[in-house]
């Protein structure tokens, strides 16, 4: 970020009434939050079962059982499961708060199951946008559930939880922790209903941007909702929820595969909808037609969810935008299937009625397939897009097979339109989606079938480029990637491809080949608050400060009577520096050619790109601290003093020589203090520049001093000025020194003094010492431009001369801003002769 190097330049930090090395600040590590040995991926795989079991009970996850179940080991040893849960636990971390300033924060890790990534208490975001997290994990040696001990905890761990963007994390947090303290679901049916409409609400809010920690927090919040049990009046939400998430950017819902978020809402999401089968197409409502608008036989748009309920015949249909639910009871009117046409397509040629039916949010026509109907015919049905059924033969095995007491055999249909909740966690897939993807669930049956079932899919990749030369199969979805075992493609039409299945599982055509995903490196989606004004002055101040520091050098070529003075010399001195400042910030010392520098391993070249910053800004504050001493001598010394010849000659070998001896000590003796850490080109925010008690001695203790310097000379000559004014009789005099105040504004970025605002803002003074910072330390060109060219009558009579050729020269006294850099005090030496 353009204000966090800039701050660099000049501050020294504060935080918690506590002096912080700028080493120590890069000391923060949040790029490893999360990382576990992969050796103890065997112990969890050991008791999945049992927590998938023990979550999916009649208790919720934050409660302990009535009566404590028992887990069962490969010892037969029976053993408590309260101690499957690892219990909260403190700990302190620092926040990264307003105006850059940082905070400590003792925090509490939630309480978590065996095999689960827990957030904190507080909301505690990394710069990628995931929440930190802490696994709980079993102890197969003490039998209990314990916090993972080998994560590199640090005290001083630095997160987000103010942004510049607008985030809806904080709320979704706030309401996860309800839920797990009890607050929330209590209320039984109703307390469910508000919460899932409360995170519909917040995920469908405008001009907010969505992070992977909402998916998370997401995920866990319908995760105990679910464990409370399903409810059929859920469903809108839950599936507008789902569809929310898979219109956001690919990229963020790539981020979640770190902590396996996708797949684990997928999951929850399946299992809810599978659970409220029989509920919702029971066979007590067959053959019986709802004449009421109002009752559930109807057709009705709820949370971006169109229901289509054909209960008599036994099928619901719920269908929005990205994903379509459709529950089937077989024994109401041997309906076992559904088929899916392009919305162009309106009748097809197979049984009767012939007429299809068309939804109003999905966007595409469809309908019900029925138990003797042929795979082969209906694969060639005009703009076909995906169908399935299960035939006479395999229902029939199947009903007798399901075990699902109480309950009529149903079968649920899932159709995504994209694979975005479908998230791979490694960088290139083999394997890629190239049709929508359909999901077959047949409750209260999981083994493999006697005979396979038929599925359809069109390949929406057909006839391009890419489509030819390249393996291609059916495949599905294990919930971790895209595989083919036991997947059979029967035949194909062109783009459609009719393929069986001996197991239920989400289905979708693939394409081999390498496809490059997002690398899971912790890309910057948030930055601290207020950050992103800041950077916006900072650019604007800077490309000012540009435009008139070339008004001014164009002033010096074009008329060479102005550059001969010796009040110019040095007004040009000062304005080289600043602009070989302005040209290596901006241009060349980038964060983006740091970061190149470094992957290249060029820190040589880093080095000394670090090293031409830091004496360009030694330079121009040297010029700074000249221009004052020269007010001192105006403006406070009273007796005329003649200035030495060849004084500007003198300055400009002190102010282009001195500040190579810090610049060169740095460089000798710490030179990799100029490279970078990994946090600061994660963040934008590293460039080649000094850092430790490179920064410490050899930039922010000469420009210290200097600054403090020109303050005190500063002080002496406002009030000079001051008791010149009130001393003052005649009117010609007073106007004189009027003029003498303009001057002092003028001096007041002459001097460099708005660099102090800098040193308030890292002192943790408040924000508004940032705004101030930005506002003036970036313009001092600019502001150069407008004294010295716009303001000044000799340099501006000569541009309107040149403009207006016609016009008549104006005589003109020599300069007042010009005469306040450089003239002697008595004026018995001419400006010419100063050099």
């Amino acid at each position: 970020m353009k204000f966090q190097i800039l701050i660099l330049f000049a501050v020294i930090s504060f935080t918690s009434g506590r002096k912080v090395t700028i080493r120590e600040m890069q000391d923060y590590n949040i790029t490893d939050f999360n990382k576990t040995p992969e050796s103890r991926e065997s112990k969890e795989e050991q008791i999945e079962p049992l927590i998938r079991k023990h979550y999916w009970g009649q208790f919720p996850m934050e409660h302990e059982p009535p009566e404590p179940p028992v887990l069962v080991t490969e010892n037969n040893h029976k053993k408590n499961t309260s101690s499957l849960f690892c219990e909260p636990k403190k700990f302190r971390h620092n926040y990264l708060m307003r105006g850059g300033r940082v905070r400590e924060m003792l925090n509490t890790w939630k309480r978590g199951k065996i095999g689960e990534e827990v957030t904190l208490h507080d909301l505690c975001l990394r710069e990628n946008g995931m929440p930190l997290t802490l696994k709980c994990l079993y102890n197969n040696r003490t039998s209990i559930a314990e916090w993972d001990s080998h994560v590199n905890w640090q005290s001083h761990m630095l997160c987000l939880r103010n942004t510049s963007e607008k985030i809806i994390s904080t709320e979704l947090n706030t309401l996860h922790n309800e839920i797990l303290e009890n607050k929330r679901l209590h209320k039984g049916k109703a307390g469910r209903k508000e919460v899932t409409e409360n995170v519909n609400i917040l995920l469908e809010q405008p001009d907010y941007k969505i992070l992977p920690a909402d998916v998370h927090f997401t995920n866990k919040i319908l995760q105990a909702v679910s464990a409370e049990g399903a409810d059929a009046e859920l469903t809108d939400d839950v599936i507008s929820i789902c569809n929310t998430i898979m219109t956001k950017d690919p990229s963020i819902l790539r981020e979640t595969a770190e902590l396996n978020s996708t797949n684990e809402l997928l999951e929850t999401f399946e299992r809810y909808m599978d659970s409220l089968s029989s509920e919702l197409v029971p066979t007590s409502r067959c053959g019986i037609v709802v004449t009421n608008t109002t009752a559930t036989n109807s057709t009705h748009i709820a949370h971006h969810v169109e229901t289509i309920d054909r209960a008599h015949i036994g099928v619901l249909a719920q269908i929005s935008t990205n994903i379509t639910v459709i529950h089937i009871n077989p024994d109401c009117a041997n309906i076992s299937g559904v088929a899916i046409y392009d919305y162009s397509t309106s009748v097809h040629s197979t049984v009767s009625p012939t007429i299809l039916m068309h939804t109003t949010i999905g966007k595409f026509r469809f309908r019900f397939v029925y138990l003797n109907e042929s795979a082969n015919e209906l694969m060639h049905e005009i703009g076909l897009q995906v169908a399935t059924f299960v035939p006479l033969s395999l229902w029939e095995y199947l009903r007798t097979n399901i075990v699902q007491p109480n309950k009529p055999a149903t079968i649920v249909l899932k159709i995504y339109t994209n694979d975005s909740l479908f998230v791979e966690q490694s960088e290139v897939q083999t394997q890629k989606p190239f049709s929508k993807i359909l999901s077959i669930s047949i409750p209260g049956y999981s083994v493999t079938f006697p005979e396979y079932l038929p599925f359809i899919l069109r390949n929406e990749n057909y006839g391009t480029a890419t489509s030819s030369n390249i393996s291609s199969n059916c495949g599905y979805w294990n919930y971790s990637t895209w595989v083919s075992q036991g997947i059979v493609k029967q035949t194909q039409d062109k783009a459609v491809i009719l393929c069986g299945t001996n197991h239920l599982t989400p289905f979708s055509f693939l394409l081999g080949g390498s496809y490059r995903q997002n690398d899971l490196n912790g890309g910057v989606l948030i930055t601290p608050a207020n950050q992103r004004a800041l950077d916006i002055i900072t650019l604007l101040g800077c490309t000012l400060s540009l435009l008139g520091l070339l008004g001014i050098w164009l002033t010096a070529v074009i008329f060479k009577s102005w550059r001969k003075l010796a009040s110019t010399k040095v007004l040009l001195n000062l304005c080289a520096a600043l602009t070989l400042q302005m040209v290596l910030f901006i241009f060349v010392n980038t964060d983006d050619m740091a970061e190149e520098l470094v992957r290249e391993g060029s820190y040589a070249n880093c080095m000394a790109l670090g090293a031409l910053m830091q004496y360009s800004i030694l330079v121009l504050f040297s010029w700074m601290l000249i221009i004052a001493f020269l007010q001192f001598q105006r403006y406070v010394t009273v007796i005329g003093i003649e200035r030495p010849r060849h004084y500007i000659l003198k300055s400009a070998l002190a102010a282009w020589g001195l500040p190579l001896i810090p610049t060169l000590l740095v460089l000798c003796i710490d030179p990799h203090s100029y490279v970078p850490t990994a946090y600061q080109l994660r963040t934008d925010s590293g460039v080649c520049y000094p850092s430790g008690h490179g920064l410490h001695f050899g930039v922010i203790l000469p420009v210290s001093l200097i600054v403090l310097a020109n303050l005190i000379i500063f002080i002496y000559v406002f009030y000079s000025i001051s008791h010149s004014l009130n001393q003052t009789l005649q009117r010609q005099e007073r106007k004189m020194v009027v003029k003498q105040i303009r001057l002092s504004i003028l001096l007041f970025f002459l001097l460099g003094l708005s660099w102090i605002f800098g040193i308030f803002t890292f002192m943790k003074a408040g924000i508004v010492f940032a705004y101030l910072f930005c506002l003036t330390a970036t313009i001092q060109g600019f502001i150069l431009f407008i004294y010295f060219i716009l303001l000044d009558e000799l340099p501006r009579n000569a541009w309107l001369n040149l403009i207006f050729n016609d016009r008549k020269p104006k005589k003109v006294v020599k300069s007042t801003e010009l005469q306040s850099i450089s003239t002697n005090t008595t004026g018995t030496t001419s400006d010419n002769q100063q050099n």
